[in-house]
């Protein structure tokens, strides 16, 4: 009797739930607005929140003007009042970690607000762009770890996607139209960790969070405020732009300017209804029927100025609304939308803002020393190997991904102890969704563990890191800071080397043989790898893991999967490589961007074929004579057993 009335009842509510799916529009439909009427809380502060510990509670919200305001959590009460913009904000003591329901109250003249179930503990935002976003439910063991999340004092809450340059003071609660994935994602609200609501949120920002709570059993807050399709200039604000003041950063700037001032809505809507009666008039020409959702537009559309990826436009919808809450840290993954093919200025204008945009992060959470942990670039694309390997060398993302290691490498060795780094290329895939997200969850975690939570000497989380670079002759010997070896126990790959031409070639790389043990076999200095090519007789120059997707599988040797970082020694432009392409910056070569491009790929990909010839060549030399031996002693046997 009990399992049929609630069969009944499950078919009643999805039935219903359904039913208003069908009926909410394709837009946003907004639950509660970012600045409620009357005495109202900023939307950060709901019923089964996480409030970050031991650091001062900030609590801030909206009244009529000059009305009196007492905020009362935990044993603390405060008291104060409105200014003239409705705007109050009460400061309570800092509390330590508890996993115990509190609730908390704000009572002002016009009636009193009660938050619930509100535990204290660490709160960490999730930043960047939509591998970042990209949710547990489309990853490879996501289901695994979807009927696995039951962790009541996990609490998550996704922030909603604004457009426009003005600062947001707030975030709606709403449901979010997604045209990618055609329905609407629950966004702005906290909720408890479950299985039926962990599904939307970043695959990488459940494991971190899940990792970080197994190990500290302390509550843990996610805010996820990534958004797909999004640049590293958009995430930066703009005061911070104009001062960085340099040549690719002011480009940029004017770019936009140009681009918002030359738009014309009424021209845009003209365009857009004449290709509207082509696509019909096509459409009754084949004979197909006219969806009748499918109407003459009559909008004037902004244009570039509410675009998601103007300049500081994310910063300020989605950073800036959260900014003053007090959390524990960030970690951010990034980079798709500044590799498509703005080359080598494109490169250098990231290495210019990513370390102000993290400067910028830090002082938007009042934390100069804010945890920030940096996740590589991941791949896309077909996978690197030897026989396209340097054709796959020309690619913009991979100077993004270096542009991020050695972000965190100035700010590490200048004494950074808040900056973690974690890569992802190794995690492959050809989309540029890669679906293993859990394992690069999972290492981003080790670095918050050691860093963040006293855990030092029982995980590592640094890459290894080169210690020093000598050339001799015909090879070059890079010392590392710890011992490192292949991920297989295979032939260590992923090296490139070039000479004063700026042809790369595939390394073979070796430990450095120091002596031999009293059974003659080779002792080996296991923190040095010496690179060697016969097609590079003096090199200068040496390359890591440069491809989109690429060859490389040096790690630690000490089971801890932490690979070597995509890095170089040269400082040559991507459009500089080989040699016989440099000048050509400036010269006729770049009039026509694509064809250019293209004649770097096709001369990559001769010098990929005449390699794999010579190979050959001196595969054929060195064996025939063997191969010849060997067949005729074979055949030789086989006659005399006949």
């Amino acid at each position: 009797m009990h399992r049929s009335f609630a069969f009944v009842l499950l078919v009643f509510l999805f039935s219903t739930t359904v039913g208003y799916a069908q009926k909410m529009p394709k837009e946003d439909v907004i639950d509660v607005p970012a600045v409620g009427e009357g005495l109202c809380l900023h939307n950060l502060f709901q019923t089964n929140m996480v409030i970050q510990r031991d650091k001062p509670i900030v609590i801030w919200g909206w009244a009529k003007p000059s009305e009196k305001v007492t905020v009362l959590f935990a044993g603390q009460n405060q008291t104060t009042t409105a200014d003239s913009k409705r705007k109050w904000k009460v400061t309570l003591s800092a509390m330590p970690a508890n996993a115990q329901p509190q609730s908390l109250v704000v009572k002002g003249s016009s009636g009193t607000l009660t938050l619930d179930n509100i535990l204290i503990g660490d709160v960490w935002v999730l930043g960047g762009q939509s591998n970042m976003e990209h949710p547990i439910d489309r990853v490879d063991n996501g289901q695994l770890e979807i009927v696995s999340a039951n962790f009541p004092n996990i609490r998550i809450l996704t922030v909603p996607a604004q457009n426009g340059p003005t600062e947001k003071a707030g975030f709606p609660r709403l449901h979010e139209w997604s045209s990618w994935f055609g329905r609407h994602f629950r966004k702005g609200d906290w909720d408890v960790c479950s299985p039926e609501t962990v599904r939307d949120l970043s695959a990488i920002g459940y494991t971190f969070a899940r990792r970080i709570h197994m190990a500290s059993q302390v509550p843990i807050g996610v805010i996820d405020a990534s958004r797909g399709g999004t640049t590293v200039e958009t995430w930066t604000p703009m005061e911070v732009l104009k001062q960085i003041d340099t040549p690719e950063v002011n480009n940029l700037l004017s770019e936009w300017d140009q681009k918002i001032s030359d738009w014309d809505s009424e021209k845009d809507l003209e365009n857009r209804v004449k290709n509207h009666y082509s696509w019909v008039k096509n459409m009754e020409k084949q004979g197909r029927e006219v969806p009748k959702d499918r109407t003459v537009p009559t909008d004037l559309r902004p244009g570039p100025a509410m675009d998601h990826n103007r300049p500081s436009t994310c910063f300020n919808s989605m950073i800036y609304p959260i900014s003053g809450l007090n959390v524990k840290g960030v970690i951010f993954h990034q980079g798709f939308n500044n590799a498509l093919g703005s080359g080598s200025a494109g490169a250098a204008m990231y290495s210019q803002i990513f370390g102000e945009m993290i400067a910028a992060w830090r002082k938007a959470f009042d934390d100069n020393d804010l945890p920030f942990g940096i996740i590589s670039l991941c791949t896309e694309g077909f996978p690197q190997n030897r026989d396209n390997y340097l054709e796959k060398t020309f690619n913009d993302g991979i100077y993004i991904r270096e542009a991020q290691y050695k972000t965190f490498l100035d700010l590490y060795e200048s004494g950074d102890k808040n900056i973690g780094f974690a890569s992802s290329f190794d995690k492959r895939r050809s989309w540029y969704h890669p679906q293993l997200k859990i394992p690069v969850g999972e290492r981003i975690a080790r670095w918050a563990l050691a860093t963040q939570y006293g855990m030092d000497r029982a995980i590592k989380w640094k890459p290894p890191m080169l210690v020093e670079m000598t050339v001799d002759d015909d090879q070059i010997v890079l010392k590392m800071d710890t011992q490192v070896k292949a991920v297989d126990d295979g032939d260590i790959v992923g090296f490139s080397i070039a000479g004063e031409d700026r042809k790369f070639q595939p390394a073979e790389a070796n430990w450095l043989v120091t002596g031999k043990d009293k059974n003659n076999r080779p002792q080996t200095d296991r923190k040095t790898i010496v690179l060697t090519s016969p097609h590079v007789p003096k090199p200068i120059h040496y390359r890591y893991a440069w491809g989109r997707n690429p060859m490389g599988n040096l790690q630690t040797t000490d089971h801890d999967d932490l690979p070597f970082a995509t890095q170089r020694s040269d400082s040559w432009k991507m459009e500089e490589v080989p040699a016989v392409f440099v000048g050509s910056l400036d010269g006729k070569a770049m009039e026509n961007k694509r064809r250019f491009r293209g004649q770097v790929q096709k001369a990559l990909r001769l010098d990929d074929t005449k390699r794999r010839l010579d190979e050959a060549r001196a595969f054929i030399e060195q064996n025939q004579e063997k191969y010849e031996k060997e067949r005729a002693a074979l055949e030789a046997e086989l006659a005399k057993e006949k």
